[in-house]
């Protein structure tokens, strides 16, 4: 049985048939993480949406920004952005049993020694935390009414977390934290605007995982979200979005032992966007 952690796919199903070759995976047999934004900007999110419903039970799907994007669009909540590539799904007789696929996904996942989250931890989170916050969220997206909690989803603030923080707040710092953080300053105050590399972090800010003393420290972490992130030279974080949408290429990271050793295997993917 093979484990495999694969980084942001974003409608790319063509590569991702291709890397699935590659790794010779068998769903009887090998088990995938997708680590969020399944959909949007690339070509085929209908093909990646229907792949992942057929392989469920095979593939842990998680919830990225363009994955709640797609059910904030179909909903109304959202207009559609013009680089948008979600209009097949939008169009599908199988439309409402793949958006109600779609919402039942996690937002974070502990498996192997691993948590994985699409994007980031606040510093003051553990995994425990983590998780905990994620069901939150969860249990607003599988409720009756989580059509009204996607149109509190979105805004920058508030832009930290605070214990006593209640309803559409609390939640859209909790989803802001997972599925759009990238720098963030020793006090976790969160910043949105900033798609650079690490070395890039605005004045005061500092690539999530570099905060001292964060309390996911003793916790490896898979996320995907940061296609510019460059090379990382750590072994407690696992970056995984290397750009397939953008003309990089789609990367699964094979987990080899408990101890956090890994093999990267990669597909290139040929199609150039400019990110956005």
């Amino acid at each position: 049985m093979a484990l495999y952690l694969i980084g942001d796919v974003q409608g790319c199903n063509a590569p991702l048939g291709r890397l699935l070759d590659k790794l010779d995976f068998s769903p009887s047999r090998d088990t995938l993480y997708l680590l969020g934004d399944l959909v949007n900007r690339g070509p085929d999110s209908l093909g990646v949406l229907r792949r992942m419903v057929h392989l469920d039970g095979a593939a842990h799907c998680l919830l990225g920004n363009h994955d709640l994007h797609l059910l904030a669009t179909a909903h109304g909540v959202r207009k559609p952005h013009r680089s948008d590539t979600v209009g097949d799904i939008l169009r599908a007789p199988d439309r409402e049993a793949l958006l109600d696929w779609l919402r039942q996904r996690p937002m974070a996942l502990q498996a192997h020694g691993w948590l994985m989250v699409h994007a980031g931890v606040l510093p003051g989170w553990d995994a425990a935390q983590t998780l905990a916050l994620a069901g939150e969220v969860e249990t607003a997206l599988r409720s009756a009414d989580w059509v009204n909690f996607l149109h509190g989803m979105y805004g920058d603030q508030p832009d930290h977390w605070r214990d006593d923080l209640q309803g559409t707040e609390r939640l859209r710092v909790i989803v802001n934290a997972l599925t759009r953080l990238r720098f963030c300053s020793a006090a976790g105050v969160m910043e949105f605007a900033t798609k650079n590399e690490a070395a890039g972090a605005p004045p005061g800010f500092m690539p999530w995982f570099e905060v001292p003393d964060r309390r996911t420290a003793s916790t490896r972490v898979a996320f995907g979200h940061w296609s510019t992130l460059k090379q990382v030279t750590r072994t407690d974080v696992l970056p995984l979005d290397t750009g397939c949408v953008w003309g990089g290429c789609l990367t699964a990271a094979r987990l080899l032992d408990a101890h956090g050793v890994v093999e990267r295997i990669s597909v290139d993917c040929p199609q150039a966007q400019a990110p956005g």
